[in-house]
């Protein structure tokens, strides 16, 4: 068997061990503590704001210069040709715009406490088969830096796509 491993090229530089979490992202367990805590507020504060449509809230948890990409943009607010928001005021006018006229009946806000959680990396996910039915599947990933959303670029699965796949088609969305 060693002489078969030896000879496939491409596991030659495989690493012998995965280097351990903290190894991955260079901090110490203090650190690390301090991040699982922000992510874990993110993980909760996000939904419940996003569940009671309590706009503010949301917002607060975006830093400033925060970017966020979905393809929703193009469908909830008519002078966006691309699916990406550059800073909080933008972010606020999406988020804004879509409690006022949120074009799927498909979002149910199914999830579990599930998430992951490395680095300043953030992810979950709101998965199509619920136990009322189906739903938009979506999957939030999100950049953590001391406490503040930096990146959040939001994932749809094909049933979500398939729903605002019309509106795009349409010309709503540009070359960018």
């Amino acid at each position: 068997a060693a002489a078969i491993w030896g000879s496939l090229r491409i596991f030659k530089n495989y690493p012998k061990r995965l280097p351990s979490s903290r190894e991955q992202i260079g901090g110490s367990t203090r650190e690390i503590a301090r991040m699982n805590s922000n992510h874990r507020y993110i993980h909760q504060e996000w939904h419940r704001a996003a569940t009671t449509r309590d706009t503010p809230a949301l917002i607060a948890l975006y830093a400033e210069d925060a970017i966020l990409e979905s393809p929703l943009v193009p469908v909830i607010m008519d002078d966006k040709k691309d699916g990406v928001l550059r800073g909080k005021a933008e972010i606020s006018r999406f988020l804004e715009a879509g409690v006022r006229r949120r074009p799927i009946d498909l979002v149910r806000w199914h999830r579990s406490d599930t998430y992951f959680s490395v680095g300043s990396t953030l992810i979950w996910e709101y998965p199509r088969m619920t136990p009322e039915g189906d739903q938009v599947e979506i999957v939030e990933v999100m950049e953590i830096s001391d406490r503040w959303i930096r990146y959040h670029p939001i994932y749809w699965g094909w049933k979500g796509c398939r729903l605002i796949a019309p509106k795009l088609a349409a010309g709503a969305i540009g070359s960018t």
